[in-house]
């Protein structure tokens, strides 16, 4: 397929806002695209060249795409940068420059989808020295082959910035149109549901659409976890109180809840994969753990799951989520930091075993399982503490001493409950000391005034909409922070700037904040159709991406719980 022919059907998705208009569009991309080619255009129309999972990055900062621009179209740098000031787009820029471009390139040749693919991939493999200058040349053979529109997206891509709508909803409801062909709107819900079911174990929505399309509804069903490709969590719903969730179902799991990097551990053999809940890959930044895990875990295949910790060498309790932090991001000197920041884990579930999958499996038999696979290291590798009770004395008594221990709360999980992908309600509750909270994405800032005046002290706040995968705002947040925290922040956001008018900025939106607030209100003056009353920062969240923010319906939801409607 030529490059052309995908940049128009981005045009046609970024011009209609109606969710089942875009899913109608790329479903009839899907259909028509040969088989070779269908799991890259399902993570181009993604905005991704790998799926989410992948540690590789294309890895090109602004600056840079701002000097490929000018080196391969002639256009001079101050120009560049001059009109990407006004637009606050690269895409748009580099539209602007290919059309006036300066450089005139012999026997051009037209783009492919395939070639376009190949060098974007090739950029994320490339590294060590004149490594950046690679990347550069790979920029500049695209553009020197693109018109402008291809130019457009071939830079936003690049970028991450694609701009046009579409998020996993979009693209699975796709995939099921152009697969599945649903004949009503029951028999779509119930394939979507499979759909969802495939893409939550192999994480991977352009394997998914190779299954459907060449093996349907069974083949669908029968998708098997691969090791290396971690499955979607499921995740604990917060709990009024202890009484409540006893009161529900009676005698009930009771766990620590840990302060640390939730893990989801593969094993195949000595091969051993380590991934965060966000699914990101941080295998080589945990040796130890990987070591660890080749002596605890017992089956020659398996998936377990686990809380891990940074430990105080001298005190034993554990260390700050943030202390932890430094480990996960860190790329270089891991050896060292394994001795500045030793670890523990806590293993809470178990998924998968010698070929067998267990999400169908009840929580308290797979609780069974786990124990019977894990060689236990004491206070390095162990099963999370847990008791199981229907006294709320017994279970009171148990909260206070996981808090005691420095831990963030308790888990209460039901002992029959399957495991679900996401949240749902009769599975896992949590309870903490502190209001629910909100996980918000930062996607614009003010820069301050007075005391302020160097730093980004004032936040506009979004969720998450998942179908379009874009963030509606929702709040300002400007307490809670430090001076230390303003400078740290102000120096994580001048980065993401992609648009300047006087005191306002807009920022990609990359950074994940924990917020906490008085109330939800309803607005108008915020495109999420709510607002945050007094909104604050609990911490910084290391540990999410933007894709793991709270979403629209979440906001809805917590609006609700507080006896409104709407």
């Amino acid at each position: 397929m030529k490059y052309a022919e995908l940049a128009e059907v981005y045009e046609k998705l970024e011009s209609t806002q109606s969710k089942l208009e875009k899913a109608k569009i790329l479903s009839e991309l899907f259909e028509r695209v040969d088989d070779k080619e269908l799991e890259m255009i399902v993570l181009l129309a993604s905005g991704k060249v790998y799926p989410s999972y992948s540690d590789k990055e294309i890895g090109i900062a602004t600056k840079m795409m701002i000097k490929a621009i000018s080196k391969a179209t002639g256009i001079s740098l101050k120009d560049v940068e001059e009109s990407f000031r006004k637009t606050g787009d690269l895409g748009m820029v580099a539209a602007e420059c290919v059309k006036s471009r300066k450089q005139v390139t012999l026997l051009k040749k037209s783009l492919t989808v395939e070639k376009v693919f190949n060098n974007l991939r090739e950029m994320a493999e490339v590294s060590g020295s004149k490594s950046q200058d690679k990347k550069m040349i790979l920029i500049a053979e695209l553009l020197a082959s693109a018109e402008p529109e291809e130019a457009l997206y071939i830079i936003r891509t690049i970028l991450e910035e694609l701009r046009i709508g579409v998020g996993e909803g979009i693209i699975r409801d796709a995939i099921v149109s152009a697969f599945l062909k649903p004949k009503d709107m029951e028999e779509k819900k119930k394939f979507t549901e499979i759909v969802d079911y495939a893409w939550n174990i192999i994480s991977d929505f352009g394997e998914v659409a190779k299954i459907a399309k060449e093996s349907g509804i069974p083949g669908l069903k029968k998708v098997k976890v691969k090791l290396g490709q971690p499955i979607h969590l499921m995740l604990g719903e917060k709990a009024k109180s202890i009484e409540e969730i006893i009161k529900k179902f009676g005698k009930i799991a009771i766990e620590y809840k840990y302060d640390g990097m939730r893990a989801q551990i593969h094993k195949k053999g000595d091969k051993i994969w380590v991934f965060t809940r966000r699914l990101e890959n941080v295998t080589k930044q945990f040796p130890d753990l990987v070591e660890l895990c080749k002596k605890g875990l017992k089956p020659e295949e398996c998936v377990v799951e686990g809380e891990t910790l940074a430990i105080d060498p001298k005190t034993g309790y554990p260390q700050p989520f943030q202390n932890l932090s430094q480990r996960i991001h860190r790329k270089y000197g891991i050896e060292e930091m394994i001795k500045k920041i030793p670890i523990q884990i806590n293993l809470f579930d178990v998924l998968y075993v010698d070929g067998e999958m267990l999400f169908d499996k009840k929580f308290i038999d797979r609780r069974k399982t786990l124990e019977k696979i894990v060689n236990v290291i004491p206070e390095k590798f162990q099963l999370a503490k847990e008791i199981i009770t229907d006294d709320v004395k017994t279970a009171k008594e148990f909260y206070k001493e996981a808090l005691e221990a420095k831990q963030e709360g308790i888990f209460m999980k039901v002992l029959d409950s399957k495991y679900v992908f996401g949240r749902h309600v009769d599975g896992w509750y949590k309870i903490k000391p502190i209001m629910e909270t909100l996980d918000l994405v930062i996607v614009a800032a003010t820069w301050g005034e007075g005391k302020r005046a160097n730093w980004l002290s004032s936040y506009v706040l979004a969720v998450r909409d998942p179908d379009t995968d874009s963030y509606l705002p929702c709040g300002m947040m400007g307490t809670g922070l430090t001076e230390d925290m303003f400078q740290a922040m102000t120096d994580a956001l001048k980065p993401l700037i992609v648009e300047e008018k006087g005191r306002d900025v807009k920022v990609r939106p990359r950074i994940v904040v924990e917020v906490a607030y008085q109330e939800i209100q309803k607005s108008p003056n915020y495109e999420s159709g709510y607002a945050l009353r007094f909104p604050r920062l609990v911490r910084i969240r290391d540990d999410k991406g933007p894709e793991e923010a709270d979403t629209i319906q979440r906001l809805k939801d917590l609006y609700k719980s507080q006896g409104k409607e709407g």
